[in-house]
C-alpha cells in the first residue's frame, strides 16, 4: 500500500510506500528534509503531524517526548505512515540549511583502482549521519598542517560511507601518508559539508559535466543523484585523463551511459601501445569541438586548476555559455612540509 505525504507550507507532495519510512521516501524523492543520525536519538528530523496517522517506530524516548507526541510531533527518520498525511517541517533547498559539524571517522576501505589513486570509505559513528549535497566536499583535519579538502564521491542517498578518491601527488604531504602510511580502521577527524559546488535541481537546462583526473568524484556523486531521483535533463559527461588506465572508473560511466548519460571520455597522451580509438586532446577543448552553443546549457567542472580556468575562460567568451551557469571546483594540493 501507498500513502501521500503532503509537506506544508511549500505543498510539495510525495509517495511512502510500505514499509517506508517519511524521510526515506522524502529522499528517495528528492525531497530533502532536515536529518542527521536516521535512528531516532538526534532531533534533526523532527516534524509536525498535522493530519493522518503514523506508527511512530523505535526512537530515544528525550528525543521525542509524549508531551510532543501529544501536540503532534514525530520523527520522520522513524515514523512510517498508516494514511495519507500533511506534515509540517523544514526543507533543505540551499546550502545554508545543512549544518557544518565537526566528527570522528575511521578507515573503513581503501582500494586502489589505478596505480596513484586510492578510493577511501570512511565510517562515521553508528548514531551519526553527514547531511549533504551532490558535489559537496569536507576538510580532513590533521594535527599540524592546513585541511585537506577532498570531494565526496558518493550520492547523498546512499551515505552509509563517506567515499573519497585521493590521487597520489608527488610532493603531497597528505597524499604520500595515503598512500604510505595509512592504514584501515584509522581514525581521522572531518569537517564537513563544504563548499559550494552541487548539482542545482530548479532548472531544466541540459547538463554538461567535465573532469578531469580525480574530479571524477563529485561528478561522480552528482550523476549518480541525478539517476536515483529521475532527474529528466540531457546530460553529457567528459572525462580527461592522460591515458586510458588514469580512467579509473569506465565501468561505472559505461553503467551511466546505459540509462541515458552521454559519456565521452578524452585522453591527452594516449601512446601506440594503448591502442586507443576513442576522442584525444584536451577535454574541455572536445566539449567545445561537440557544441557550438551552450547559451541553453548548465556546466559543472570539475579537476585541474588549468582545466576548470580553460573552461570557464572558453564556454563563456567562445561558446556563450551565461557566466552564471558555470559551476566549478578546482583541486590544489598542499606540499610535504
Amino acid at each position: 500500500m501507498t500513502f501521500t505525504t503532503t509537506i506544508m507550507p511549500s505543498k510539495h507532495a510525495f509517495q511512502v510506500d510500505a514499509g517506508e519510512t517519511v524521510l526515506e521516501a522524502a529522499l528517495r524523492q528528492g525531497i530533502i528534509l532536515p536529518y542527521s543520525c536516521r535512528d531516532g536519538v538526534c532531533g534533526a528530523c523532527k516534524g509536525k503531524i498535522v493530519q493522518g496517522q503514523v506508527d511512530y517506530g523505535k526512537y530515544q524516548a528525550s528525543t521525542l517526548t509524549p508531551a510532543e507526541k501529544s501536540t503532534g510531533m514525530a520523527l520522520f527518520c522513524c515514523a512510517k505512515p498508516q494514511s495519507d498525511l500533511v506534515i509540517e517541517c523544514k526543507e533543505v533547498s540551499t546550502i545554508k540549511d545543512i549544518p557544518v559539524k565537526l566528527l570522528p571517522t575511521r578507515v573503513h576501505q581503501m582500494e586502489r583502482p589505478a596505480h596513484d589513486v586510492m578510493v577511501i570509505k570512511l565510517r562515521l559513528p553508528a548514531s551519526e549521519r553527514m547531511q549533504y549535497l551532490a558535489g559537496q566536499y569536507i576538510d580532513i583535519l590533521q594535527k599540524s598542517g592546513k585541511p585537506r579538502s577532498f570531494s565526496l564521491a558518493n550520492a547523498p542517498h546512499d551515505d552509509a560511507f563517506l567515499e573519497l578518491h585521493i590521487r597520489n601527488i608527488a610532493g603531497g604531504g597528505f597524499t604520500s601518508h595515503v598512500f604510505n602510511e595509512m592504514k584501515v580502521k584509522d581514525i581521522l577527524r572531518i569537517k564537513g559539508p563544504l563548499g559550494t559546488f552541487y548539482l542545482r535541481e530548479d532548472t531544466d537546462r541540459p547538463i554538461i559535466f567535465v573532469a578531469s583526473g580525480t574530479g571524477f568524484a563529485p561528478i561522480k556523486a552528482m550523476i549518480e543523484h541525478a539517476l536515483h531521483v529521475g532527474l529528466q535533463r540531457p546530460m553529457h559527461f567528459y572525462w580527461g585523463a592522460r591515458r586510458p588506465h588514469d580512467l579509473y572508473m569506465l565501468d561505472k560511466a559505461r553503467e551511466w551511459e546505459a540509462r541515458g548519460v552521454k559519456f565521452t571520455p578524452v585522453l591527452s597522451d594516449a601512446l601506440p601501445e594503448d591502442k586507443w580509438s576513442g576522442r584525444t586532446g584536451y577535454v574541455h577543448l572536445a566539449v567545445m569541438e561537440d557544441y557550438a552553443d551552450l547559451s541553453a546549457y548548465q556546466v559543472y567542472a570539475c579537476g585541474a586548476p588549468v582545466v576548470v580556468e580553460a573552461a570557464h575562460r572558453d564556454y563563456t567568451t567562445k561558446r556563450n555559455l551565461p557566466a552564471d551557469e558555470f559551476y566549478s571546483d578546482a583541486f590544489t594540493f598542499a606540499p610535504a612540509a
